[in-house]
């Protein structure tokens, strides 16, 4: 863990350089009680006392810890300096940012991106008082694209860890689909698949009680929410939301299944048509997918294909950023709706992961939501595991 600390460390130094931003703080304390969504790429663990970590463009790294921390700063190997103090910060700081003499610092606060906006409240009032009537309290601005970028553009370290917890989120869906039988519930079949996380001393994704999400027929309440006492009966659809943490990296996939009648050996036409429908839209769009595009445009194509076919438009992005968390901030592929902010202007770039994620309600049979977790190269984009293309018939 600590290498890909070291790694990301450095290339937020770059970042710094690209983005003309001369110094990035963030500051922090009782991190195990409020974490800033950045530390766990930059440091690895919690910091206890008022903490400031500083990365400067021309390639300074400094950790501003308190004196019982500062072994452990130094083991992480990402920081050059480690200062100690023992009764009170700001005099550090303000002898620091002196000596630097930034024209900007970038700290953690997003109006757009949540895993950008680390900076409480309470202590943004902190620093901006420990700043008054110094030079810096003025030169202050938004981290959201250095950290969004940090975030996005992922490393190839980390696209193997990704990859690797897509292959085992597969492997636990391949056991599911052998254990599925009419009369389970989505409770049994979510308990299921919670055993194998645990035969593997895996986490979910995301909150476990969710984590599944297991839909099964018409009358299951589809979204972020957990399994219910409905069976599993002939002739309906059975919907999986699913991933894995696995060395700090998730996975975030969905896939359907139709479960026949006695006497069927397909679907009907228009559950066969409904599936083929979300498909192409995961196909199309991830052939449109190149570095430069916005996630509106990408959007715009998945959601016209279900549209154009004669289905509800889905109401939800067509994908995010997957990384450390299932939603891991960032741009997204999705429309300009007011809940979204400017995140769907955003545009791809290479080492982008997103997951692509059309989906459709099928009266009388239930949900068809179908999710790929695809990575953005200098050529376009590709799947970081083998898709869902047929429908699966059990």
């Amino acid at each position: 863990m600590t290498s890909l600390i070291q790694e990301k460390v450095a290339q937020a130094t770059n970042l710094l350089s690209e983005f003309k931003i001369d110094v990035w703080l963030t500051f922090v304390r009782e991190t195990s009680a409020f974490a800033d969504p950045v530390l766990p790429l930059i440091y690895g663990t919690d910091l206890t006392w008022q903490s400031g970590l500083i990365i400067t463009h021309s390639g300074e790294r400094l950790a501003i810890v308190g004196r019982f921390e500062a072994e452990t700063a130094r083991r992480t190997g990402a920081y050059q300096q480690v200062i100690s103090y023992d009764e009170a910060f700001r005099p550090v700081l303000l002898e620091t940012l002196e000596r630097l003499n930034p024209g900007t610092i970038a700290i953690n606060y997003s109006e757009n991106d949540p895993v950008a906006d680390g900076l409480s409240l309470g202590m943004y009032r902190i620093l901006t008082a420990y700043l008054k009537d110094t030079p810096f309290e003025n030169r202050l601005i938004s981290g959201e694209m250095l950290i969004g970028a940090l975030r996005g553009r992922k490393t190839p370290e980390e696209v193997t860890r990704i990859r690797a917890a897509v292959a085992t989120t597969a492997e636990i869906y391949q056991a599911t689909f052998a254990d599925l039988h009419p009369g389970q519930s989505e409770q049994e079949i979510a308990d299921f698949m919670h055993h194998q996380l645990s035969e593997r001393g895996l986490g979910p994704a995301w909150d476990l009680e969710h984590c599944p999400t297991v839909n099964v027929g018409p009358d299951s309440p589809v979204g972020h929410v957990g399994p219910t006492d409905i069976r599993v009966e002939r002739g309906h659809l059975v919907h999986f939301d699913f991933g894995v943490k696995q060395n700090d990296y998730c996975s975030d996939i969905q896939r359907v299944v139709y479960m026949l009648k006695e006497g069927e050996r397909e679907a009907p036409p228009i559950v066969q048509r409904a599936f083929e429908t979300v498909v192409r839209s995961i196909r199309t769009a991830l052939s449109e997918m190149q570095p430069g595009d916005t996630g509106l445009k990408i959007d715009n194509i998945a959601r016209g294909i279900i549209t154009a076919a004669g289905f509800p438009e889905y109401k939800y992005a067509t994908g995010h950023h997957l990384g450390r968390a299932a939603h891991d901030g960032g741009g997204i592929l999705g429309p300009l709706w007011e809940r979204y902010g400017d995140s769907p202007n955003r545009k791809l770039e290479v080492g982008h992961v997103y997951t692509v994620e059309p989906g459709l309600a099928l009266p009388g049979y239930g949900y068809i939501g179908l999710e790929e977790d695809v990575v953005v190269t200098e050529n376009g984009a590709e799947y970081l595991g083998a898709p869902q293309t047929k429908l699966i018939l059990l």
